[in-house]
């Protein structure tokens, strides 16, 4: 089983912006080091608890301080952005670090609607419109698109093609996915209730690409590993009250982690999270091994993307390295 990490460079308490980019390239470091095969970044916007704005960017620092990991989106959320500067900016990536980048794409705002509007003052947010993004999307990456005035190319013209993939959590993006012939990435980690049927959607009606001859899908989910189920369940406190927060839209307060750890949750909050709970997989690393495991098998998953937004950051990397060394093991 392929893993990968994807990081959303989130502003802890007592952290500032440069402090969660900075743990962000430690965490793809040591994702290089432990053997993971991609690492992927977010786009968010208008939200003080996390850093990663402008994935295009991270990703070419990220790639910089690298070797050989993948480095990606996870993803451009296209309706923000003209997809002629998109194809630009992973087509520039793409020649500075070929056959490392792949291009994640979603049609969420990452944000507000405030902040789309800003970001794309044209977005309709229609999918009739994200459609054609993406269909002008594969002809810029192939320069076969014109005017009367002769050909566009967005440049520079690289040697290669960014892997692309679509982000889904829930049935509508997997028939887009298979009918583009892009890989299929189920966003498990935002909708814990995205059901198998997404990935059979996708498999039965995927038309092979230059990119991808046979169906290629990725779960991603939110993955918690201790030494010991004492360190996971700390993590899995931490990062479910940060659910508490997302549940009432905001996203704006960083809490101390005494304070959490803490913190009782009521019955009402109890049963909040108990529709969280598909996003989510924690304990030792046996058990969340297992518990993955189950996972792929149920979606038929051919990669795990795993994410944690827990938090000291010794335990959220500890998290990283148990999990690898868990699926090394015979």
């Amino acid at each position: 089983m392929q893993l990968g990490i994807l990081d959303q460079s989130i502003v802890h308490h007592s952290y500032t912006s440069t402090d969660a980019l900075q743990e962000t390239l430690e965490t793809l470091q040591l994702g290089e080091r432990l053997g993971y095969r991609r690492f992927w970044v977010s786009e968010h916007h208008n939200s003080p608890r996390v850093a990663g704005s402008t994935p295009p960017v991270l990703m070419a620092y990220l790639a910089a301080h690298s070797q050989s990991i993948r480095i990606g989106s996870g993803g451009i959320m296209l309706p923000n952005h003209s997809a002629y500067k998109v194809a630009e900016d992973f087509r520039m990536l793409e020649t500075l670090y070929p056959g490392r980048i792949d291009l994640g794409m979603g049609r969420a705002p990452g944000g507000d609607q405030i902040a789309a509007r800003l970001l794309n003052p044209a977005n309709t947010f229609q999918e009739a419109d994200y459609l054609q993004q993406l269909q002008h999307l594969g002809h810029f990456f192939t320069d076969s698109i014109g005017t009367d005035k002769g050909p566009i190319y967005a440049m520079p013209q690289a040697p290669g093609t960014p892997e692309q993939w679509i982000l889904s959590s829930s049935g509508g993006s997997s028939s887009i996915a298979a009918k583009l012939g892009h890989g299929l990435a189920v966003a498990r980690f935002i909708n814990g209730f995205a059901h198998p049927s997404i990935v059979e959607t996708y498999k039965n009606e995927f038309q092979p690409s230059a990119a991808f001859e046979q169906p290629r899908v990725m779960l991603s989910i939110v993955a918690l590993c201790g030494e010991t189920s004492e360190k996971a369940a700390a993590m899995r406190k931490y990062v479910d009250f940060m659910f508490l927060q997302m549940n009432r839209g905001d996203m704006h307060t960083a809490h101390p982690y005494e304070e959490i750890m803490a913190y009782e949750f009521t019955q009402r909050e109890q049963d909040i999270l108990g529709k969280h709970q598909g996003r989510v997989v924690s304990g030792t690393p046996h058990e969340v091994k297992t518990q993955l495991t189950a996972l792929a098998e149920k979606f038929e998953a051919d990669e795990l993307m795993l994410t944690n937004m827990a938090c000291p950051k010794e335990d959220r990397l500890k998290s990283f390295e148990l999990i690898a060394e868990s699926f090394r093991e015979a």
